[in-house]
């Protein structure tokens, strides 16, 4: 399942938006509606929007706009991921824009899937293994991060259950996990953010395997949510791993320096079309956090499996 096609000189986008009710595409003709789809959530997923990105440039580089501009606006279209920025600098410095875009789009699947082969590697024939959010097809260009080990792991002959977070406010796990693994008959149950640590604390979790927007030093910042179950899994010594390619990895910064993105009340205060809260009330909704690297057991890549930064 391809998350983006290139055609026609148009980026197509699955509108994650929608799922997992309606399978349609959100398609960019120009940069701008790139920034649109990564703005709102069309195209999310750290890899995902780095590809999605580097299109973005392309197609601003064909309608012959100013490419420089176009960077710099595709690049504050969302603070957190590293990928986009990896991303966008990768095409700048590269001759043929396009061609650049277009080898990033299959090294990605080249990636996810090698990544995929280590991680299944501690992934035991039984396990039940949780995740956090979407880490997935949906959330890479194909075959995803954490959900790629899990992907690999069944490849591998082994029977494996999922649990997925629904992860609130948006519930990627809900929405897009879940419907990921029904899609491949992976056995799958969805539980509410809360109810993590209890199952830990019962033992009915194996294993966690979450993606990653960012692995600094220090740890990993991905979707809201991911520290509380890390520290639920050091409690209960569950083993937590974060699948992340290195280009999500930022070896500049501190991840305590990296800019935590804020997202609008609308999101906490409505689930689908449902206002779940009274009217007025005030919301903080950041929607990342960070694991620190003393509750990760290692981190997947596609050179292998390494020591948290």
């Amino acid at each position: 399942m391809k998350t983006m096609l290139w055609e026609d000189n148009q980026l197509l986008l699955i509108d994650q938006t929608k799922l997992p009710d309606e399978l349609t595409y959100f398609t960019c003709k120009t940069y701008q509606d790139v920034i649109q789809a990564i703005k709102t959530m069309v195209v999310r997923g750290a890899p995902a929007i780095g590809v999605a990105a580097a299109f973005g440039v392309a197609l601003a580089d064909l309608a012959g706009v100013d490419v420089e501009k176009a960077a710099a606006e595709i690049k504050s279209s969302r603070p957190t991921a590293v990928n986009l920025f990896w991303a966008v600098d990768r095409v700048m410095a590269a001759e043929d824009i396009l061609k650049e875009a277009l080898d990033m789009y299959q090294e990605d699947v080249d990636t996810n899937r090698t990544m995929g082969k280590y991680g299944a590697e501690v992934i035991d024939d039984g396990d039940t293994v949780l995740t956090h959010c979407n880490a997935g097809a949906l959330a890479c260009v194909d075959y995803g991060t954490a959900l790629g080990v899990i992907r690999a792991a069944v490849e591998a002959g082994k029977k494996i259950d999922v649990i997925c977070d629904e992860t609130r406010p948006l519930g990627q796990g809900a929405r897009l996990s879940v419907w990921e693994m029904q899609q491949e008959n992976i056995p799958v149950r969805l539980i509410v953010d809360s109810a993590a640590g209890y199952l830990m604390q019962q033992g009915e979790v194996d294993k966690i395997v979450i993606g990653a927007d960012r692995v600094a030093k220090g740890g990993v910042a991905n979707k809201i949510g991911s520290l509380m179950v890390a520290l639920a899994a050091k409690r209960f010594r569950v083993p937590f791993y974060v699948a992340a390619p290195i280009s999500t990895f930022d070896h500049e910064k501190s991840i305590y320096d990296v800019e935590i993105e804020e997202r609008g009340a609308e999101e906490v205060l409505h689930y689908g079309n449902c206002r779940i809260a009274p009217e007025k009330t005030e919301v903080r909704n950041p929607a990342f956090d960070i694991v620190p690297s003393d509750l990760i057991a290692g981190i997947i890549t596609e050179e292998g499996i390494i020591d948290p930064l």
